[in-house]
């Protein structure tokens, strides 16, 4: 997979271009999948999914102008024969993964199969918002932890090698300046990056790279 992972969703023309670059072509020539599930392990996570999918939310994915959007509800698929989804994810070019509770989202990223594809969806590019961000790192760090699983930690995908903090100094959310930032770097002990919504970071054949109109930074281990 090509990955593009947001803070907040395609917020500027910059998160725009790195898109299309990434998929090789214009979004309205695209076929995405939105992935809401993050959200139902959050306060309000009925209306939640419904902005994400309907396009209606602050985070920007799936009303940019793709080609055909579909829906795919990840605590659906155990229960259904794989053949009725898995082709539909290969045959997508985005991934949409929205925002919400990281540990639930990764916990039914497993339980699905899902997380079992990614390694064969090399023509796949992976959007990822917040959470759908923050999971396909290895861990996310105690002061994101909400949702547990049952084997406790804080540990997600590991997809690549470094843990994520979105939202920056948003103005709503006190607990997430650059100071706390920082102590949630040095507990981590490992490399991370700190991210505004107005940055997000690509990651093409493991090779990682900033693209930003606002602030960001990068933390060596």
């Amino acid at each position: 997979m090509r990955l593009l992972l947001t803070s907040a969703g395609i917020k500027n023309a910059t998160l725009h271009d790195a898109l299309v670059d990434l998929l090789g072509k214009p979004l309205a020539e695209a076929d995405a999948l939105c992935v809401p599930t993050a959200t139902h392990a959050m306060p309000g996570g009925p209306a939640a999914a419904w902005r994400q999918i309907s396009g209606r939310a602050s985070t920007p994915l799936t009303e940019l102008g793709w080609k055909s959007m579909g829906v795919l509800e990840l605590t659906a698929l155990p229960s259904v024969d794989p053949e009725l989804w898995v082709s539909h994810v290969r045959a997508a070019d985005a991934l949409l993964v929205g925002g919400g509770d990281p540990l639930y989202l990764a916990y039914w990223m497993r339980q699905s199969g899902l997380a079992d594809l990614f390694p064969s969806l090399d023509d796949t590019v992976y959007v990822g918002v917040s959470a759908g961000s923050m999971v396909l790192g290895p861990r996310v760090g105690e002061e994101f932890v909400e949702w547990r699983p049952s084997t406790g930690g804080d540990a997600t995908l590991g997809v690549v090698d470094f843990s994520m903090f979105p939202h920056l100094d948003h103005e709503a959310l006190p607990a997430n300046t650059m100071a706390d930032a920082e102590k949630w770097a040095a507990r981590l002990s490992a490399p991370a990056y700190a991210i505004d919504d107005q940055t997000a970071l690509t990651v093409v054949d493991g090779a990682v790279e900033v693209v930003s109109e606002g602030h960001w930074k990068h933390f060596a281990p």
